[in-house]
């Protein structure tokens, strides 16, 4: 199995980046530019907390050498060498931007190339293509890489699952203090993980008890209904449906982000909180003011990290132990 990228710490925490589907630059990279950013919103937002940040374990579940191999047999293009380079530019505007006033729908409503054209489609065709049965076959032509993860006895996808799952399972055999946070697709590899560490027999005599204090997913599809349908455990019953591992769940969706149309997941997995399985879940709607090749991307991983929300939760989990203060839900 390929070597986890990780920038080491002196704390007993940990932060485990998962990224989502997709070409992605080199391992060792990505997570410096993954780091650049949290560290850019935590020290202008929450600088006392900058030196808890240092101090934690970061760790890439990365599987962008398997997507970009994969994809490179569907004749798609990608170089390297000018997304990181324009990755570097987005987090370089972005840290210009005031903290207090810079975050809102003002400064959003001006981003070059805004428009809410896709994400409202993926909003209104989202029910009906589901209703008919269209909805995951139209997704994994548009997005071949997750359509493969879905594939039964796919390879690519038992590829990519086992790197996510190996990744958080190394960390809870520390027994480190874990946030978990999941960009876009990769929060479904993240559920699936999560229920085998749980409930697969392979995994769960050793890991069934284990916690991850804080789940962070940004731009998340799971509140989309096909989405849940793909999810490891989906057929199950009772506490056997869903994962037992997380205490603390925080969704951040941004407006006009299109892979989370239906940005809200407390109310899909309610029943996690009836039957105890989770402490907490909640939603928070933010503007997103990344800039990616000349055009506003309100699903870019960089503006998600550097946003003041963000840095609020990991702030919080940096500073508290158990019985963590939630800040106040934006919905």
């Amino acid at each position: 199995m390929k070597d986890t990228p990780y920038i080491s710490g002196s704390s007993d925490r940990s932060i485990i980046f998962v990224h989502e589907r997709s070409f992605k630059p080199e391992s060792g990279v990505y997570l410096d530019i993954l780091n650049a950013a949290l560290s850019a919103g935590i020290d202008s937002d929450k600088s006392e907390s900058l030196y808890s940040l240092s101090a934690v374990n970061k760790y890439l579940a990365y599987y962008g050498d398997l997507s970009n191999e994969f994809l490179a047999t569907k004749d798609l293009f990608f170089d390297e060498r000018l997304d990181v380079n324009d990755l570097h530019s987005a987090l370089h505007s972005l840290k210009g931007i005031d903290r207090k006033k810079g975050f809102g729908v003002g400064k959003y409503d001006k981003l070059p190339g805004k428009s809410a054209v896709t994400e409202f489609a993926a909003s209104v065709l989202a029910p009906v293509l589901s209703a008919v049965g269209l909805e995951k076959s139209l997704v994994s032509g548009a997005t071949k890489d997750l359509g493969e993860y879905w594939k039964k006895d796919s390879e690519f996808g038992a590829a990519v699952l086992d790197r996510v799952r190996a990744t958080i399972a190394t960390a809870l055999d520390r027994n480190e203090r874990i946030m978990l946070i999941s960009h876009g697709t990769g929060s479904i590899v993240t559920y699936d993980a999560l229920w085998q560490l749980s409930h697969d027999p392979v995994h769960c005599e050793k890991f069934a008890d284990s916690k991850i204090d804080c789940w962070l997913t940004m731009g998340s599809p799971l509140g989309d209904s096909m989405v849940r349908k793909q999810l490891a455990g989906a057929n199950r019953k009772g506490r056997e449906r869903f994962p037992t591992n997380v205490l603390t769940w925080h969704n951040v969706s941004a407006e006009d982000d299109f892979i989370c149309h239906d940005r809200t997941v407390a109310d899909d997995f309610k029943a996690m909180l009836k039957q105890r399985q989770v402490g907490s879940i909640r939603d928070y709607r933010i503007y997103n003011l990344a800039i990616r090749y000349g055009s506003s991307n309100p699903h870019s991983v960089i503006g998600y990290l550097i946003h003041p929300r963000v840095s609020k939760i990991v702030s919080d989990w940096l500073t508290q132990s158990f019985g963590m203060k939630l800040p106040k839900d934006i919905f």
